[in-house]
């Protein structure tokens, strides 16, 4: 005779362990953005990186895609509700782009073309978690998926993997970016289900 504690379904089919709660999978690549598409001249483009004492380091296009870079593959999901499974970039890491940088900055505020912000702690953009990507599905990533260089963090919401990024502020406290302003989550965890303030 078996018997089965009130409550207890077993283990969820194999497909449901990777997905966050509350998120759907997906095959496509939906294109959410807050603004318009920018379009920027790789002649034109530049990456920085500022200090909270405004000391900067700058790349050209030409410079940033001559830094060793890495191939990923990680399933990222969307503050709206989709995920997608085993996508694959190509990118460097962040803490490259910070190799010796001084700071004493616990945070983070991605800047964009087209205006667009997003705080993160510097910590998650450490250690193998984070990357500025410049290629998807092998390919240079398309305009409205944030090329010619986006900011992938997959460890949290999509939207903190900034579109069209172009330089990355140190700061020793906390501010909120774009959407956070708007009454998103400042952090994101998706497996905690942190899309607005207060969850």
């Amino acid at each position: 005779m078996g018997i089965v504690s009130p409550g207890f379904f077993g283990r969820r089919g194999s497909g449901d362990t990777k997905l966050p709660p509350g998120q759907y999978l997906t095959h496509d690549f939906p294109v959410l953005s807050a603004g318009p598409t920018p379009r920027i001249d790789l002649d034109r483009w530049q990456f920085d990186v500022t200090t909270e004492t405004g000391q900067r380091k700058q790349w050209s296009w030409q410079e940033f895609t001559s830094l060793p870079a890495e191939d990923i593959t990680k399933d990222i999901h969307c503050v709206t509700k989709w995920s997608k499974l085993g996508t694959r970039w190509k990118g460097v890491p962040v803490e490259t782009m910070l190799a010796d940088v001084e700071t004493a900055s616990d945070y983070v505020m991605a800047h964009s073309y087209g205006g667009y912000t997003t705080n993160v702690p510097l910590e998650d953009l450490l250690n193998g978690q984070a990357w500025i990507a410049y290629q998807y599905d092998g390919e240079p990533i398309a305009p409205e998926h944030g090329g010619p260089a986006r900011l992938l963090v997959p460890h949290l919401y999509f939207w903190k993997s900034a579109k069209w990024v172009r330089g990355l502020e140190l700061m020793l406290a906390d501010e909120q970016g774009f959407w956070e302003t708007a009454g998103y989550h400042d952090y994101g965890d998706p497996w905690r289900e942190q899309r607005y303030q207060g969850d």
